[in-house]
This record gives structure tokens, sequence and C-alpha cells, in this order.
């Protein structure tokens, strides 16, 4: 998981659209810089007062009147979803056994590694990305870029970058910007990506990796204090402290904070 609209329509107007090949932008496209973004994805709740916009499962629906972005897991199943996908697309080592994510045991890998079985993972996430932009969200979160670091050697970059293209063109065909989730090997990669979604780049000090190309069109969740405290230094991002569950407002352990005003 780690583990986010133009309302109404999810077609980009003027005002929400990417930036320009080879520009920095200075924020998230349809969010003001250093914008209040709620990160929501252990279930949807109503927005704190002075958010601006919502991260949310795919399953979710966009918060009403601000601007909201749909997280799909797709390089990974979902905790416990393995059973909703066919057996050939998740990936596979020499003994037959689905390769675990080591972090999250119940998520596995997806198997990325030609472009056959690429191209059927899209058969599947592609009709989610698709239902993103139906029901009214801006933008999308493709979760787990990174996964074939998780691999075992059985994925490489090229795999992650391929399935990316594929992603990032789906998205946009559908009418929604896309963001690039974690992995900051591969901000350089010129992927098309129109924003950056961060997990604990203070806390890593991965900020700047993302900065130099996205300028400030990042949105980092930080699951430390320390971290937090290091990301909100952090000039135009936008930034906020999360419990790790990213829990429900109201439920025990629950943690939400931004940075306070500069």
């Amino acid at each position: 998981m780690l583990v986010a609209t133009l309302t109404g329509c999810g077609a980009p107007t003027p005002g929400t659209t990417a930036a320009a090949p080879g520009t920095v932008p200075a924020s998230v496209p349809g969010l003001p810089p250093g914008a209040r973004v709620d990160y929501q994805l252990g279930g949807a709740h109503p927005p704190a007062e002075g958010v601006d916009g919502v991260v949310r499962d795919r399953t979710d629906r966009p918060a009403a009147g601000l601007w909201s972005a749909c997280y799909v897991n797709a390089f990974q199943t979902q905790p416990g979803g393995a059973a909703t996908w066919p057996e050939e697309l998740l990936l596979h080592d020499a003994a037959g056994h689905r390769v675990a994510d080591p972090d999250w045991p119940d998520e596995f890998l997806l198997d990325i590694s030609t472009a056959e079985s690429r191209a059927a993972v899209l058969g599947v996430v592609g009709p989610w990305v698709d239902g993103c932009a139906a029901d009214g969200f801006d933008a999308v979160e493709p979760d787990n870029l990174d996964s074939w670091t998780r691999s075992g050697g059985l994925l490489d970059v090229t795999d992650a970058t391929a399935m990316a293209e594929l992603l990032v063109q789906r998205a946009h065909r559908a009418g929604l910007t896309i963001a690039q989730k974690n992995a900051p090997d591969l901000t350089g990669a010129g992927l098309g990506f129109d924003f950056a979604v961060t997990e604990d780049c203070g806390q890593y000090a991965e900020c700047a990796a993302y900065t130099d190309v996205h300028g400030g069109a990042v949105i980092d969740v930080e699951y430390t204090d320390a971290g937090f405290e290091r990301a909100c230094a952090v000039p135009g991002i936008s930034v906020q402290r999360r419990d790790l569950l990213v829990s429900v407002a109201g439920s025990p352990g629950h943690r939400a904070a931004w940075c306070p005003p500069s």
C-alpha cells in the first residue's frame, strides 16, 4: 500500500492541466502551492477545515468540491486481494511460489516482465483508471512503481518504466493527471508523470530528488515527527503528517497534521 477533481467530469480544464514539457511546475495541477492535502487511504472521512484536496482509494468517492486523487495499486495486489487476479498475472519465483512484498506479505507483485504481461495487467488496471475519471476524480496515484526492487531480480527497472508509460498514457487518455509514487531513482526518467506523491521524503532525505524534477508539484506524507519537521522546511510542497495505518478520523491512533503557516 505505502503505504490521492475536476469534480463532475474528470476531464482537465484550464488551470488544472499538467505543466508544459520542460517546465518545473509550481504546484500540483489543480492545487495552490503548499496545498493541504488529506491522505485518506484508510477510508474516506470528512476533510478537516482548510483542506484543499484529498487522496482516496479508487473504491471511495471524490470529496465534493475539492481536488481529489484516486489511489490504485497498479504494480501489486491489494492486501488480501490476490484471488481477484488471474494467477498468471502474479509474479512467481523459480519454485513457482508467488512473490510477496516483504513489508506487506499479503500483497503480491504483479508480473510486468514482458510486453504481453504488461498489456494484460493494464487490461485490469486500465478500467480502474477509467473508473476514477468517471467517478469525478482529478488525478490518479498508481502505487508500487518500485516493485521491481522487491522482486529478487525477477523484474528490472525497464519493466517498471514500460508499465509506467502505459499507465501515464491511459490516465491522460481518461482526462486525469497522474502521480509518480515514490521511486526517487525514476524522477528523471521522462515518463510523463504530472506530479509526485511521496512517503517519508523528509525522513529519508529524498525530497530534493522529487523537487528537482517536479518542483512544487509534490505531495509528501510523513509518518514520523522528525521527517515531518524536515519536509516542512522544503518550500512549496504539500506535506501531511499521518499515522502509518492512515486511519479514519476519530479512530484510535488517527494522526493528521499539516505544516504550520510560513
